[in-house]
């Protein structure tokens, strides 16, 4: 391939080429140009070898023909990134580089580069990131049978490990020390540990232990059991998220161990079984009109008539509907707000005055509430989501390969 980017022509004018017809799209000799210099910015930044220029050419306008293909991929089914998801999305990349939005305009301005620019170029990222997403997804197929296979490997095993986040004090003492000093820094942990049971904090009873009993250590971070000081594995797992161990004693002093978090361990969930029935405000009928109605379904219910018959009839969420308004075993985090914040408020057997959420009112009526152990569901959840990026990248290459063979593509 011999692509040639046209030079200036005059003081005041750049000739424009198309190097490449992609579908319905034309890629446009000033775009390579800008892609080429940001790719040459970027190797040099990192201090990459440049490869030859042709080689470049080639492999960014590749780059661009593929992304043309997926953008007009996601046009065609209608893929929008509103103005608040991008505004969301800046917010992150400006957090990522530890400033604000401001500070982060800022300072884009500073290097001379365009906010507007640099918005459109996160837009478009997104739009190719939901496209892959879409496509590429669907094509992993993820079996109980891969899920307990992986379980069972060495890899699988320390995955789901649980990790804990873990606040380590020493007190140096020598194990050559006199029994009677000894003695008194064991005396003083002991003081500090009824402290820091009592309920003041850990580092702040620590922080307060001067002089000669100044202690060191500090935040061991997120560590899985394999991972924790062998002094401590068998010490740690057990401490509820707060609690301090008793005292550890060791060649090196006295040690106190605080459970400062948990995660990925023992996962007991409090669920609740709701139904529920749902009339929406239309140009018929008025959201007043719609909310009087579910009020007056209440007042039937409450009179005798059956809760499932009248949602089989009155109900229009279809998914309830037929089953009577049965939403099922339910957890934090599943419904909106509003639904969840009635349904908790709830009693059983109770039917709640109308409430409103983005669907319309809502009458509903819990009808049981458990814990439910959802340690090992989680701990298959995280395996298949851990095999799922391992497929992904795989798969997105073959889909990409696949795309770019079916489109048709001019290069001039």
């Amino acid at each position: 391939m011999s692509i040639t980017i046209a030079p200036t022509q005059a003081a005041t004018e750049v000739l424009d080429q198309v190097v490449a017809i992609v579908d319905d799209d034309v890629i446009m000799a000033s775009e390579l140009r800008e892609r080429l210099g940001t790719v040459t910015e970027t190797l040099q930044a990192r201090g990459m070898e440049m490869p030859p220029e042709d080689e470049l050419i080639r492999e960014t306008l590749d780059r661009l023909i593929l992304e043309s293909i997926q953008l007009q991929m996601g046009q065609r089914v209608g893929v929008r990134i509103s103005d608040a998801q991008l505004d969301q999305a800046v917010a992150r990349i400006a957090a990522q580089n530890r400033m604000n939005v401001d500070q982060f305009i800022a300072r884009l301005e500073q290097d001379g580069q365009s906010y507007a620019a640099m918005r459109e170029n996160v837009r478009r990222e997104m739009v190719l990131q939901r496209v892959q997403a879409g496509n590429v997804s669907q094509r992993i197929q993820i079996t109980d049978q891969e899920i307990d296979n992986f379980l069972n490997t060495e890899e699988g095993q320390a995955l789901t490990q649980p990790e804990y986040r873990i606040v380590h004090a020493l007190l140096p003492l020598s194990p050559d020390a006199p029994a009677d000093e000894k003695a008194a820094a064991e005396a003083h942990v002991d003081q500090l540990l009824q402290r820091i049971r009592a309920g003041e904090p850990f580092d702040e009873v620590i922080a307060s232990s001067g002089g000669k009993y100044t202690f060191t250590g500090g935040d061991l971070g997120w560590r899985k059991k394999s991972d924790l000081p062998s002094l401590f594995a068998e010490a740690a797992p057990p401490l509820a998220e707060g609690e301090t161990s008793d005292p550890i004693e060791s060649a090196s002093g006295i040690h106190l161990i605080n459970m400062n978090a948990k995660r990925g361990g023992e996962q007991i969930v409090s669920q609740t079984k709701v139904r529920h029935i749902l009339i929406k405000p239309s140009e018929i009928l008025t959201d007043d009109a719609a909310r009087q109605k579910a009020a007056d379904l209440k007042q039937r219910i409450e009179g005798g008539e059956d809760f499932a018959e009248l949602a089989k009839e009155y109900s229009e969420d279809i998914g309830s509907a037929r089953e009577g308004g049965d939403l099922g075993w339910t957890q934090r985090g599943q419904m909106v707000p509003e639904f969840e914040n009635a349904m908790e408020s709830a009693t059983i057997g109770e039917i709640t005055n109308p409430v409103r959420s983005q669907f319309g009112w809502h009458i509903l009526e819990v009808t049981e509430r458990r814990q439910q152990d959802m340690t090992d569901q989680a701990i298959r959840n995280k395996a298949a989501e851990y095999l799922h990026g391992r497929k992904y990248q795989e798969e997105l290459d073959a889909w990409l390969r696949k795309i770019r063979d079916e489109a048709f593509v001019d290069i001039k």
